[in-house]
C-alpha cells in the first residue's frame, strides 16, 4: 500500500474511532437524562433498559438485582423472547446460571462476554418456545461504589460477541445505572423516614389523649399496640413485660385484631431472644422464625406469611422493677435504617407515656390520701366530739339519778346510753385511724403494734428479709392487720397476737395468728357473713396475691396474705 492509500486508510479509521466516540457519548447522555426522569425504580428500569438497546442496535434486555443472600429477582426486561416468557417468565424467575452464580461468588467484577446463556440453553432443550436466534449474551455487574447492586444482561439474535469498546460502554452505562439506584434507595429511605416520624407524632398525640383512660399496665399495652396498627403499616406488633425475672406477653396487634394476653407466659426460647434485645439497649433484628415464636402463644394463632423479619426495642421505664419490650414484625427481610430510628423514638414516648400514667395514679393516691385525712379530721372534729359529749352527758345524768333515795327508773337507761356511746367512740376512734394510718411512716410492724395498743392488744411481731415494699402493697398490708387486730379484739377473746412479715425477692408473706377460741365465731369470708373479711380477701386479690384464713374452735385463727413483689436489686 503507497504513502497517500494508507494516510486514507488511517484517515477512515480516524473518522470512524470520532463516530463511534460520539456515540457512545451520546448513549451515556441519553442515559444519563433517562435515569433522571423518575423517581419510579421500576419505571426507571424498564426506560433505561429500552433506551440503551435503541441506542446499541441491540434486541433484548433484562436486569435482575441480587441480595446479600444471593437471592435473585429480575426487575426489568425488554423484547424477551417467547421462550423466556412462558408461565409467567418462569425461567427468570427460578432457577440459576453462570453469571448470578459469578456474581453470588465474588468473580464478577467488570462487564464479559457469555459464550452460552443456560436459561435460552434450557429453552431450547426442553422446547420452552422461540429464542429469536439469541444464544448468547454480555453480563455487566450492576454497583454504586462497593456495594454490588445485581446484573445487566443485553442481546442480540446471532450475536455471539461483543467488543471491547461495546463492553466498555456496556460497564459505563452500569455504572450510571447502579448510582441512579442508589440515589433512588437514599431517596426512597428519606421519605420513608420522614413518613414514619411523621406518624410517630400522630402516635404520640394519640397515646397522649388514650393514657388517661388506661387503669393499669396490661390497659396500657393494649392502647399501644392498637394504636400502632391505627397509624403504621406493620402487620405485627406486641407488648412484652419482664415480671419478677418472669417474661409476660400482654397484647398483641395482628392481622388487624388486637389480642390481650396477660396471662401468657413466654418460652424459655423467646425469653432468651428478649434476654437479648434488653441487654442491647437499643433496636435489635429479630428473625421471621424469632416472631413466630412469639405467635405461638397466641389464641388463634395467626398467620405469618407477611412477615419476613421483626425489630424489638426496651422501653427505657424509669420505674424500679418495671422491664417493657416492644416487638413489630416487617414485611421485609431486611430491616430498615428508618424503622430501627423510628421504633427506638417510639420507645422513649411510649416509656415517657408510662411515666405520666404511673405520676397520674399517684396523684390520684395522693389525691385520696388527703380525701381520707380530711374525712378523719371532720370525724375527729364533729362525730368523735359529740359521742364524747354524750357520753359524759349520760354519765352525769346516771350519777344524779342514782345519787336520790329510790333508784330511777331512767338510771338504767343512762347507763346503757353511757356504755353505747362509749362503745361507738371506740369505734369511730378506729374508723378515724383506720383512714388516716398515723405512725405508718415508721413502718408497717411499728404501726400495727401501736394499733393494737390503741385496741388494747399486746402485739408481738417478727420480721424476716430485707427489701423495699411498695407504698400500694404496704398500705393493703396494714389495712389487712387493722381488719384482723378488730377481729381478734371483737371475737378471740384473747389479749394478745402474733404479726409476722416475710420478704423474699419475688413475694411477702403476711400472717397475724392468735390463740383464742377460734372458728365457732368467725364467719367466713366466702360466705358472705362478713364485708370486712371480703374486704381483706379482695385487697390481696386487687394486689394479684391471695388471703387464707385458717380457724378452728379453741385452737385460735391464722390469717396469711401472700402478695407478689416487683422485681427490684436486692
Amino acid at each position: 500500500m503507497n504513502k497517500p492509500q494508507l494516510a486514507s486508510a488511517k484517515g477512515e479509521k480516524s473518522v470512524m474511532s470520532e463516530e463511534v466516540g460520539m456515540q457512545e457519548m451520546v448513549t451515556l447522555k441519553t442515559i444519563a437524562e433517562t435515569l433522571n426522569t423518575s423517581n419510579d425504580l421500576n419505571f426507571m428500569l424498564d426506560t433505561v433498559v429500552g433506551k440503551l438497546l435503541e441506542l446499541t442496535g441491540l434486541t433484548a434486555g433484562w436486569m435482575f438485582l441480587i441480595n446479600e443472600r444471593g437471592d435473585y429477582t429480575c426487575v426489568s426486561d425488554y423484547n424477551l423472547p417467547p421462550a423466556l416468557l412462558r408461565k409467567d417468565k418462569e425461567p427468570m424467575r427460578t432457577g440459576t446460571c453462570w453469571c448470578v452464580n459469578r456474581f453470588k461468588d465474588g468473580r464478577l467484577n467488570h462487564a464479559v462476554n457469555i459464550i452460552n446463556c443456560k436459561r435460552l440453553e434450557d429453552a431450547v432443550e426442553f422446547q420452552w418456545g422461540d429464542t429469536h436466534d439469541i444464544t448468547h449474551h454480555a453480563t455487566v455487574p450492576l454497583r454504586s461504589g462497593d456495594q454490588m447492586l445485581g446484573l445487566l444482561n443485553v442481546a442480540a439474535p446471532a450475536k455471539e460477541h461483543f467488543s471491547d469498546s461495546e463492553l466498555a460502554l456496556l460497564q459505563g452505562v452500569a455504572y450510571q445505572i447502579g448510582s441512579a439506584m442508589e440515589r433512588m434507595r437514599l431517596y426512597r429511605a428519606e421519605q420513608q423516614r420522614a413518613d414514619l416520624y411523621a406518624k410517630l407524632g400522630e402516635f404520640s398525640t394519640a397515646l397522649g389523649l388514650a393514657v388517661n383512660g388506661c387503669s393499669n399496665s396490661d390497659a396500657f399495652s393494649l392502647k399501644v399496640v392498637q394504636l400502632l396498627g391505627q397509624h403504621y403499616d406493620w402487620p405485627f406488633a406486641a407488648m412484652i413485660q419482664q415480671r419478677n425475672g418472669i417474661f409476660v406477653l400482654q397484647a398483641v396487634y395482628a392481622e388487624d385484631q388486637v389480642r390481650t394476653l396477660s396471662s401468657a407466659l413466654v418460652s424459655s426460647e423467646v425469653a432468651n431472644h428478649m434476654d437479648r434485645v434488653i441487654h442491647s439497649h437499643r433496636a435489635t433484628s429479630l428473625s421471621a422464625i424469632e416472631i413466630a415464636e412469639i405467635f405461638t402463644l397466641c389464641e388463634p394463632d395467626p398467620t405469618t406469611n407477611s412477615i419476613a423479619s421483626g425489630i424489638g426495642v426496651p422501653l427505657p421505664y424509669h420505674t424500679p422493677g418495671e422491664t417493657g419490650i416492644l416487638v413489630i414484625g416487617i414485611g421485609t427481610a431486611d430491616p430498615a435504617q428508618a424503622d430501627r430510628e423510628v421504633l427506638e423514638a417510639l420507645a422513649e414516648h411510649i416509656a415517657a407515656s408510662w411515666e405520666s400514667l404511673k405520676l397520674a395514679e399517684n396523684r390520684r393516691e395522693l389525691a385520696r390520701l388527703e380525701e381520707r385525712n380530711r374525712l378523719a379530721r371532720d370525724l375527729h372534729d364533729s362525730v368523735n366530739q359529740i359521742l364524747f359529749s354524750l357520753s359524759l352527758t349520760a354519765k352525769g345524768a346516771e350519777s344524779m339519778l342514782s345519787g336520790s333515795e329510790q333508784l330511777h327508773p331512767a338510771a338504767e337507761a343512762m347507763k346503757d346510753i353511757r356504755s353505747l356511746s362509749q362503745e361507738a367512740l371506740k369505734e369511730m376512734r378506729a374508723l378515724i385511724m383506720q383512714l388516716r394510718p398515723a405512725g405508718l411512716e415508721a413502718g408497717l410492724l411499728h404501726a400495727l403494734q401501736e394499733y393494737g395498743t390503741s385496741q388494747g392488744l399486746q402485739v408481738v411481731v417478727d420480721r424476716t428479709g430485707m427489701r423495699s415494699i411498695p407504698r400500694n402493697i404496704e398500705e393493703a398490708l396494714w389495712r389487712i392487720g387493722q381488719e384482723a387486730l378488730n377481729n381478734i379484739r371483737k371475737h378471740a377473746d384473747v389479749p394478745t397476737a402474733e404479726v409476722t412479715l416475710k420478704l423474699n425477692d419475688h413475694e411477702v408473706v403476711f400472717t397475724i395468728t392468735d390463740q383464742g377460741i377460734g372458728g365457732a365465731k368467725r364467719p367466713k369470708a366466702s360466705s358472705g357473713g362478713s364485708l370486712g373479711l371480703s374486704i381483706m380477701k379482695e385487697r390481696a386479690e386487687s394486689l394479684g396475691g391471695r388471703l387464707e384464713i385458717v380457724s378452728s374452735s379453741r385452737k385460735g385463727t391464722t390469717v396469711t396474705a401472700v402478695i407478689p413483689l416487683p422485681f427490684e436489686s436486692v
